[in-house]
């Protein structure tokens, strides 16, 4: 992804689930500052084991079966001002499509609103996930791409890790976004950003087709 994509990234700090919030989460399972947040060898060793390639193709719906979630997807880009769009509708949540697609090699990103002044939004429970728990994507060309959590982090909106978060890191990752921890009632927006990292484990081929193609995975 081009610098200048990162670097408006993280002006935004992700704003999601915000405005019109009538109310603050509570803790999710860990609060960091350093933006290191995935434990790259273990995570690199999954991905070698699987060297699964799975070709682009717009993701249309996503499962989360721990938290009960199981949603279609929009799709983002950015606003005129470089910022990375955000989700209009507060029960879907959108991919990033600047970025990979889920099971391409580099960062994957799904951003999702916590509440509304309506309550609970789509990714409200996103806190909950666990190291392990499965992420489900299905892609527009069949293929079901699965993730496991590997990390659920907590980070000051003014310490996001945009790199961290969008940048290849030369294996298939998702990350999953929301917003979380404190909420200022004076300005209307959550203090914090939660991000729940993924890695790719196994790729479903559309009914009827081929097993998806393995071997090594090239930089994305």
């Amino acid at each position: 992804m081009a610098t200048v994509v990162l670097l408006a990234v993280a002006t935004t700090s992700l704003t999601i689930g915000v405005r019109g919030s009538n109310g603050a989460l509570p803790p999710p399972v860990r609060q960091a500052s350093m933006p290191s947040a995935h434990p790259r060898h273990s995570l690199s060793a999954v991905a070698r084991q699987a060297e699964l390639v799975v070709a682009r193709a717009v993701p249309v719906f996503l499962r989360v079966p721990a938290i009960d979630l199981a949603v279609s997807l929009s799709t983002l880009g950015l606003n005129p001002n470089g910022t990375v769009q955000v989700p209009t509708d507060f029960a879907q949540p959108g991919w990033y499509r600047l970025g990979p697609s889920p099971g391409q090699v580099g960062s994957a990103v799904i951003l999702g609103h916590v509440d509304s002044y309506q309550g609970p939004a789509v990714f409200f429970k996103l806190r909950l996930l666990q190291v392990g728990d499965t992420v489900e994507v299905t892609l527009a060309d069949g293929v079901i791409a699965r993730f496991a959590v590997t990390n659920v982090v907590m980070y000051p909106r003014s310490q996001f890790p945009s790199q961290q978060v969008y940048a290849s890191h030369g294996y298939p990752a998702l990350q999953l976004v929301t917003c979380g921890g404190q909420f200022d009632s004076s300005t209307r927006h959550y203090l914090s950003n939660i991000v729940v990292y993924t890695t790719l484990v196994a790729a479903t081929p559309p009914t009827g087709a081929a097993p998806a193609a393995t071997g090594s995975a090239s930089q994305g």
